[in-house]
């Protein structure tokens, strides 16, 4: 069965130094706390927990482990509940379907040929590439290096920079990627009745997860007692997270058909806090600021972005500074969902575009925001990804100014689908675009003031905004 992952790749990574910041105090720093092709079945592009992170699989093995290190006694299911295992996909009625050097090289065709979005006004042209399907089927493709060889040609030819082969390697290290600090990664399928799972896509070996007992497929029901029907893949790793060394009872679901169990695991986080804040007195001490500094999007920055904030208020904050100076991306759900923290319910925090309609997504915010004072953004020239998804919002939605240089301007949106011998292709399959119908890409986004304002200015710049007719 086919599988896809929906990422935002981060722009290559620099030597930096970050310009100087006032520091009358000692920041604060938080702790760690927190296919067949035409059956392809893809949930929205911003439900799952990568970035971007659709994430679309059969249980199929992924992470390697004897098959006798999980043997859960199961009585024969009707057809409609079996297990798939293994490699080899079964098909209705018993037929198995054979992997194919050919099949393989076309599937990737057909997905580019489903889902790429030229973004770059490049010569690629459709006619031309209907015209390498007729290369593969009178091909003769004797090896399986032979067929990865002609796919990494063939994306070569579309002349994306962004759109390559993954071998089953990368592929496998990518779908194991750990965002809940257990040593899982969660992905979102479609149930029976329409209503949507939460799967354990990637497993790491030998993990907190692992070792307690969850398994490659394990349905996701609740976490700490509390139900997680309705919630994205996000929002599951979000609540799984917590302080290192404590324990997250999660309630799974093994396999399709299998019992279901109760499991105390124990968090070992690796990822580090990327939120720096403190609380700068300004104007004689008349005027208290909460400075933020975000140093990327992964998997702590929205709940620890939460307590900064909070704290900040209690401490007197009446207007807050976002540095998202060098802050080059990560997660675009992170950004994503860190943007709806300062947008009122109902406003646009960005619009997706792509040739397959699935794609094509306008994401507003769904709660009340959590701050309502405002916010100075500051952005350089390596301000990318999810970071000009929160400047773009804020700016867009009058929420907040921004200060600085030109952002990088990396807007794109790429999926990774698995091939049926678990290789992969990543694909552009569509662009960013700002609530005030700006595209990101190529373009990034103009400071709204090179150095930094006074503060009449920023509330007269922002009263302004208000009352003009927005996207």
């Amino acid at each position: 069965m086919m599988r896809v992952l929906l990422t935002s790749n981060t722009t290559t990574t620099l030597s930096l130094s970050f310009p100087p910041s006032p520091k009358p105090q000692a920041p604060s720093r938080l702790g760690p706390n927190s296919i067949d092709w035409a059956r392809k079945a893809l949930i929205g592009a911003l439900g799952g927990a990568l970035s971007l992170g659709l994430l679309v699989s059969s249980p199929s093995s992924l992470a390697i482990e004897s098959s006798s290190s999980y043997a859960p006694s199961v009585p024969a299911q009707p057809e409609f509940c079996r297990e798939e295992k293994g490699d080899v996909i079964a098909e209705a009625g018993g037929s198995e379907r054979v992997v194919t050097n050919e099949g393989i090289v076309e599937e990737a065709w057909e997905i580019v040929n489903d889902s790429f979005l030229d973004t770059g006004g490049r010569s690629w042209l459709p006619e031309n590439w209907k015209m390498k399907k007729e290369d593969i089927r009178t091909s003769s493709i004797k090896t399986r290096s032979k067929a990865h060889d002609m796919i990494k040609r063939m994306l070569a030819s579309l002349g994306d920079p962004y759109t390559r082969f993954l071998s089953p390697d990368e592929f496998s290290k990518m779908a194991r990627y750990d965002m809940s600090g257990i040593g899982i990664n969660l992905r979102e399928v479609p149930g029976d009745n329409g209503d949507v799972k939460v799967k354990v896509l990637g497993l790491l070996l030998d993990g907190p997860a692992h070792a307690a007992g969850v398994r490659q497929g394990d349905e996701i029901l609740a976490v700490n007692g509390v139900d997680v029907k309705g919630k994205s893949a996000f929002e599951v790793s979000s609540s799984i997270q917590g302080p290192n060394k404590t324990f997250v009872t999660i309630k799974v679901k093994h396999g399709n058909c299998g019992p279901i169990q109760s499991i105390d695991v124990q968090r070992q986080l690796v990822a580090r806090t990327p939120v720096f804040y403190r609380l700068e007195q300004i104007e004689n001490g008349t005027r208290s600021v909460g400075y933020l500094r975000l140093k990327e999007f992964n998997a702590l920055a929205r709940k620890d972005l939460v307590i900064a904030m909070k704290r900040l208020q209690d401490m007197g904050a009446s207007v807050f500074i976002l540095d998202l100076r060098d802050n080059r991306g990560g997660l675009a759900q992170a950004g994503i969902e860190i943007a709806k923290l300062f947008l009122n319910e109902g406003e646009k925090v960005i619009y997706t575009v792509g040739k397959d309609p699935r794609y094509q997504q306008n994401i507003v915010a769904d709660t009340a925001p959590l701050v309502k004072a405002p916010v100075i953004v500051l952005v350089n020239n390596n301000t990318a990804s999810p970071s000009e998804i929160v400047a773009s919002a804020l700016h867009d939605n009058c929420k907040g100014v921004l200060v600085g240089d030109r952002t990088f301007g990396k807007g794109l949106i790429q999926s990774v689908f698995e091939l049926q011998d678990g290789s992969g292709v990543v694909v552009t399959v569509g662009k960013y675009v700002t609530p005030n119908h700006k595209d990101i890409n190529g373009n990034g986004i103009e400071p709204d003031y090179r150095n930094f304002p006074g503060w009449s200015d920023i509330s007269q710049q922002l009263s302004q905004c208000s009352i003009l007719p927005r996207g």
